[in-house]
């Protein structure tokens, strides 16, 4: 049975490492290439099945062979698949990813069908089955549905609307969330960067600063967890790891100091790794954090 619904973008990537991620009118150098499957929903689907927990997709890809390989990866890692729509004659978003010697990332790509998802298309149902639904970068309309779905039964909703938020309405589904996630440039446009006596102070709010951390906000009090020091190799994917790994550990009743350090953990161990979709399994995170204390 599904017990957490990951709703938004399912991609195809093509990871181009380089030497420097190139300026205006500049040239860098290709050291290697890789593929694989991304998208935040994917990538945060993919992320808590290897942390054993039962998760279900709701996304879309086009019926080339990019969406088949998508469709494969994404079944092997655990992933249910049943609100993943296949459109006919269709291409599968492919975003390019330049990763540079530091791990920092820029990305190019096209939408391709990854917003074929319309309130039409869901099915309250599935949403109202599960324990936690997930939202992330998608159509404002779908999310607004997806997340009244879950309002409405009692499932409790996350929101982590990436770098479009500044561009987008997300109004009605940010205000339908108990758990919202933000980079440190995307809380500015959600917080005025003033957490007390905003909209959101009645809920969490997870501030992500990278290599350097997190902090969270509850109506209870605020926590901050330094991170952990490791050498980059390519940060996609990090973040979809880190909200995994909150999202994994609040759910098996842990309080969200204990969430905000294992977030921590999942991220760090994924920007150590290759590939968007390099995310540790539980048994990993274990391991790594048993080392450290």
């Amino acid at each position: 049975m599904v017990t957490v619904l990951s709703a938004g973008h399912v991609n195809w990537d093509v990871t181009l490492r380089v030497d420097r991620l190139p300026a205006s009118d500049g040239e860098a150098s290709i050291r290697s290439q890789c593929q694989s499957g991304g998208g935040s929903a994917a990538n945060v689907a993919a992320a808590l099945a290897g942390l054993e927990v039962d998760t279900g997709l709701i996304g879309s890809v086009g019926d080339d062979d990019n969406g088949l390989l998508a469709r494969r990866e994404l079944e092997g890692a655990g992933v249910d698949l049943d609100g993943l729509r296949v459109l006919e004659g269709a291409e599968t978003a492919v975003k390019y990813l330049l990763v540079d010697d530091g791990g920092e990332v820029a990305v190019l790509g096209n939408d391709g069908v990854n917003e074929a998802v319309g309130p039409e298309d869901v099915d309250p149902e599935r949403v109202r089955s599960v324990e936690h639904l997930h939202l992330t970068s998608q159509r404002p309309d779908t999310a607004a549905v997806l997340a009244h779905y879950a309002q409405e039964t009692g499932v409790t909703v996350s929101f982590d609307p990436g770098r479009r938020l500044a561009s987008r309405d997300y109004s009605d589904a940010l205000a339908a969330s108990d758990v919202v996630f933000a980079n440190d440039r995307e809380v500015a446009t959600l917080l005025a960067d003033e957490y007390a006596g905003s909209d959101f102070s009645d809920r969490v709010v997870v501030i992500k600063h990278g290599s350097d951390g997190a902090r969270v906000h509850t109506p209870a009090g605020s926590y901050a967890h330094p991170g952990f020091d490791v050498d980059p190799v390519d940060t996609a994917g990090a973040g979809d790891a880190f909200a995994a790994g909150f999202i994994a550990t609040t759910l098996a009743g842990g309080d969200v100091e204990r969430a905000l350090e294992y977030a921590n953990a999942c991220g760090a161990l994924t920007a150590s790794r290759e590939g968007a979709r390099s995310a540790p399994t539980a048994e990993e995170v274990g391991q790594y954090l048993r080392a450290r204390y």
